[in-house]
């Protein structure tokens, strides 16, 4: 497994993934083109979505240790208002603003307190990075950019991903099983499925079920529904592979 970035390397990233979005908003014609990898939203529905977690995640991290997310009074309007480029650009701006005022270790809530992944401002910031970095590609893909998610971003977003979005799920509804991803960079992951949930193996003595291969950013997408399984080499259990990903919902 890799190492996760440093938090001030995570809030680099969240900044330049949030401007790679707004680099290819600021290239379209217009703002309702419809988003292929979000197909019920238009790219201003995709920089209003974008907008609104951020600025909720600033707030949320400024309120410190909490039992409960923000108010929707605490977090305030979250309409985008102007130029929708500058909107975004003040969106991300008070979301890094907020995370280099806590630090890492400062505590506030979380949705994925089942999971591993600690209830701190430095899980959030690693968090969003992943989620600027998906939105970004289903910008760029809107305008017809073909770039990839940036290796850096997606290593670090397949382990978080597992750790959060799985490690959320609940339990495992289908026989235990093990799951291998092997990212062409290096990087590999083994994931347990039990009764009692999904947790990252710290062990490889038993062989996984099912493999997946690609380069990073192919699995992070695949991860999100982003790109199509046949992008992908699977070794195995190719039904295990696709019951996998059909089970966290990520609406």
């Amino acid at each position: 497994m890799a190492t996760t970035p440093s938090f001030p390397e995570l809030l680099s990233l969240v900044d330049d993934r949030s401007a790679a979005l707004r680099a290819a908003v600021a290239t379209a014609p217009e703002h309702d083109a419809p988003v292929p990898g979000c197909p019920a939203w238009s790219l201003r529905d995709l920089v209003a979505h974008v907008g609104k977690v951020q600025r909720f995640w600033a707030v949320t991290v400024a309120a410190g240790p909490r039992d409960k997310p923000p108010t929707q009074e605490m977090v305030g309007d979250t309409t985008p208002r102007g130029d929708l480029v500058a909107w975004s650009a003040d969106s991300a701006a008070s979301l890094l603003t907020a995370l280099r005022a806590a630090g890492p270790e400062q505590g506030c809530w979380a949705w994925w307190g089942a999971s591993e992944a600690p209830l701190t401002a430095g899980a959030v910031a690693r968090h969003q990075v992943k989620e600027a970095a998906v939105h970004a590609y289903d910008a760029q893909q809107t305008v017809g950019l073909r770039e990839p998610v940036p290796a850096a971003v997606a290593v670090d977003g397949v382990a978080e991903f597992l750790t959060v979005s799985y490690g959320t799920s609940g339990p495992w509804p289908h026989r235990p099983a093990r799951v291998g991803r092997y990212a062409a960079e290096g990087s590999s992951w083994l994931l347990d499925l039990t009764p009692s949930g999904a947790v990252i193996a710290r062990d490889a003595e038993e062989s996984p079920a099912a493999a997946v291969h690609g380069s990073a950013g192919e699995l992070l997408l695949a991860l999100f529904g982003r790109i199509p399984l046949h992008r992908l080499r699977i070794e195995g259990s190719r039904a295990l592979v696709e019951a996998l990903l059909a089970w966290p919902s990520l609406d």
